[in-house]
């Protein structure tokens, strides 16, 4: 069951109480009416009011809203009244705006129209370029071009048998009109001469002419030429003054050349007197050094002589103290030998108490030495005990890891085999799903190939319906004006290619000899051996047996 809201439940009640009110309007006391209840009728606005209380209105709000939404449809009217009003500036704008779109959607209809028309003039223009293309590309294979040969080749011989027919009725005319002709020519030939001498004198006066001018040219360069030698003259006499002067300076230049050259030779042997002079004062001061050299050698001389006597002096007086003093020793020495005695046995006593105490403190370092070696040799035997089991356990620890290494090395060795062998299998896998793909493909271009032989089979059945319908159609209107059609029945033959042999799908292909020339072989086969080959040859076994005289 739908719920009801407060709202809609207040209008139906006040729904149901308007028949009630309608007649109390006016009423503004209460009324008891007759009945077995009490009903006390209250007036219209007390009800209202009472309504609005209970219901929360506030009526000077919603005389607000009202009136706001009075004015909104007000000014929403009154704009939906003027906005179809001519007269205002809005009006006429719209109007305006109505009236450029209206045009704009014309003009967009007017284009679309146009890029319609020009789309399918463009298509039809393709259309007649294509077909073009394909007619020049048509006209231009070799069959083609062959075939317009040979309606060329009748072209020239229908003009050839046009031309013997022209050479012909030419010359059955010009027996009657040979005389007139050389009367013709003969004027022609009158004519020819008469200005051919007018010409010849015009030549010899023009010839005079030039010969005129070449005289006064020659007369003109005579001139210039005597000129010339003047001037010549006058340059070869300024060349001779300035060639004696040129003498004149050189001799000048050589007489003070030489005097230059007798003051250097002057110069020089003052020069060379000068430097003589020099050598002699130098001389002579060599001579004077030379003198105090040797003066002062002389001199050295005897100091050293004096030094050596001096020395040999002093040498023999130190020789005459050492015999004194030796003497003083051995005197000496003589009085000590008592007393050496005495000392060497007082010394030969301390000497073995010394020896007995030093080898007692050897013995005692000797055994201190021993039991220190001792002490050593248990600390060195401990030392390698202790380093031999620390080799064994580092050599234990050795092995253990590298049994580790070696377990890891052949479990890596494993994963590399699994490895291998999964990549051998993918390999396979890829060789076989290769090998399986170059099949297909294989199969593909096989199958493409029989499509394309087929289609091309198609083609050149076509291409040859094609080209035999546009031969018959060119023979016909050549037979109908009476051209030879044996040429363009020539190049019509069934078959594309220009060789001799068969017809061979759709081709006909130029057999070639086998030696170094190359050349085509040639058709024996005509229409009559066709003929007779026909009437012969049968493919009917029974009509061969009929024909070799079997009866059965």
């Amino acid at each position: 069951m739908a719920t009801v809201s407060a709202p809609q439940y207040n209008r139906m009640k006040n729904s149901s109480m308007n028949f009630i009110l309608q007649s109390m309007e006016e009423t503004t006391t209460p009324v008891r009416l007759p009945d077995l209840r009490q009903v006390t009728v209250l007036p219209k606005t007390d009800w209202l009011r009472i309504q609005d209380n209970l219901n929360h209105v506030n009526k000077h709000k919603e005389n607000l809203l009202e009136a706001s939404k009075e004015r909104y449809d007000l000014h929403l009217r009154s704009k939906e009244v003027v906005k179809f009003w001519s007269n205002t500036i809005a009006g006429q704008r719209q109007k305006k705006l109505e009236a450029k779109k209206i045009r704009e959607e014309i003009e967009e209809e007017e284009k679309k129209q146009i890029d319609l028309e020009e789309a399918e003039y463009q298509k039809q223009k393709r259309k007649e370029a294509i077909a073009k293309a394909k007619s020049q590309q048509y006209f231009q294979t070799d069959r083609v071009k062959g075939f317009h040969s040979s309606l060329l080749l009748t072209e020239v011989l229908k003009e050839r048998e046009a031309q013997m027919e022209l050479k012909q009725r030419k010359q059955m005319a010009s027996k009657d009109v040979n005389r007139d002709i050389m009367a013709q020519l003969k004027q022609k030939d009158e004519e020819a001469l008469e200005q051919e001498r007018q010409r010849a004198v015009q030549r010899k006066q023009e010839r005079e002419d030039v010969a005129e001018f070449l005289k006064q040219q020659i007369k003109e360069q005579e001139a210039i030429m005597e000129k010339e030698k003047l001037d010549k003259k006058k340059e070869a006499d300024e060349l001779q003054k300035l060639k004696e002067l040129h003498g004149w300076e050189r001799s000048m230049y050589e007489q003070k050349k030489q005097e230059e050259k007798r003051n250097v030779m002057r110069a020089h042997l003052e020069h060379l007197s000068n430097r003589n002079l020099i050598r002699a004062i130098e001389i002579q001061k060599q001579e004077a050094e030379d003198e105090c050299r040797r003066l002062f050698s002389s001199a050295k001389q005897k100091m050293m002589k004096m030094r050596k006597e001096k020395e040999a002096e002093m040498f023999s007086e130190v020789q005459r103290h050492k015999e004194k003093m030796v003497e003083r020793l051995a005197t000496q020495l003589q009085e000590k030998t008592s007393n050496d005695e005495e000392l060497i046995t007082n010394a030969v006593t301390l000497r073995e108490a010394r020896l007995e105490r030093e080898q007692r403190e050897n013995e005692a370092k000797k055994k201190a030495m021993l039991d220190s070696i001792t002490a050593h040799r248990a600390a060195v035997h401990q030392e390698q005990e202790q380093k031999i089991k620390e080799e064994r356990q580092r050599a234990l620890e050795m092995l253990q890891a590298k049994k580790e290494s070696d377990k890891i090395f052949l479990e890596k060795q494993q994963l590399k085999a699994q490895k291998m062998k999964e990549n051998c299998v993918a390999l396979q896998d890829f060789h076989v799903h290769q090998m399986a793909e170059r099949r297909a493909k294989e199969q593909l271009v096989k199958k493409e190939q029989l499509d394309f032989e087929v289609k091309n089979t198609e083609l050149v059945a076509a291409e040859e319906q094609q080209f035999q319908k546009y031969a018959e159609e060119v023979i016909n209107t050549a037979t109908e004006a009476k051209r030879n059609t044996l040429p363009l029945r020539k190049a019509a033959r069934e078959g594309i290619g220009g060789g001799l042999g068969p017809i061979f799908g759709g081709l006909r292909p130029s057999y070639l000899v086998h030696d170094s020339t190359g050349v085509e072989l040639p058709k024996y086969v005509s229409y009559k051996t066709q003929d007779i080959k026909e009437l012969y040859e049968t493919n009917d076994i029974q009509l061969a047996k009929k024909r070799l005289g079997f009866s059965w």
